[in-house]
């Protein structure tokens, strides 16, 4: 395998590690439901449980769930291995990539050991809370919209 394909996998590798220590840290210094004011008005840690997917889906769907998205980012994550082995040479394409791979596993981790995901980071304003999530989560937020931009830049013809 060419050097720079090993290089998107120790960056997922990366991801996982300091999501995995994040979340470690969140659960060592906060009991669930804590919360700690850190820009008062904006952003708060707290310690949260999500056993369904991005924003609570499918967290009240009886465990099934669990399996299901556990399979899901396995699966993602052998596809995207497979890809990133093709196309290793495309930096912002395998950045997404390692970054989405990295995310996904990072939270199959927690459905695995735990039954749900960790979650620590919560922004809101005055009434208005968005969805507490973790490093993972931001991993494949930002993996996905690098992933969209390279889409639209203009790809070389040979």
């Amino acid at each position: 395998m060419p050097k720079r394909f090993w290089q998107w996998i120790a960056l997922a590798i990366v991801v996982i590690v300091l999501d995995q220590a994040s979340k470690h840290a969140a659960e060592a210094a906060f009991s669930y439901g804590d919360v700690l004011p850190v820009i008062p008005g904006f952003f708060n840690l707290t310690l949260a449980y999500n056993p369904g997917a991005a924003f609570s889906f499918l967290a009240d769907a009886g465990g099934w769930q669990r399996h299901f998205f556990t399979v899901l980012a396995l699966g993602v994550s052998v596809f995207i291995v497979l890809t990133l082995r093709k196309h290793h040479d495309q930096k912002l394409f395998s950045l997404a990539l390692s970054l989405i791979m990295g995310g996904a596993l990072g939270n199959v981790i927690d459905r695995v050991l735990f039954g749900h995901v960790i979650d620590f980071i919560q922004f809101y304003y005055q009434n208005w809370y968005y969805p507490a999530f973790n490093i993972a989560d931001s991993a494949i937020c930002v993996g996905a919209a690098l992933m969209v931009w390279d889409s639209f830049r203009k790809k070389e013809t040979a």
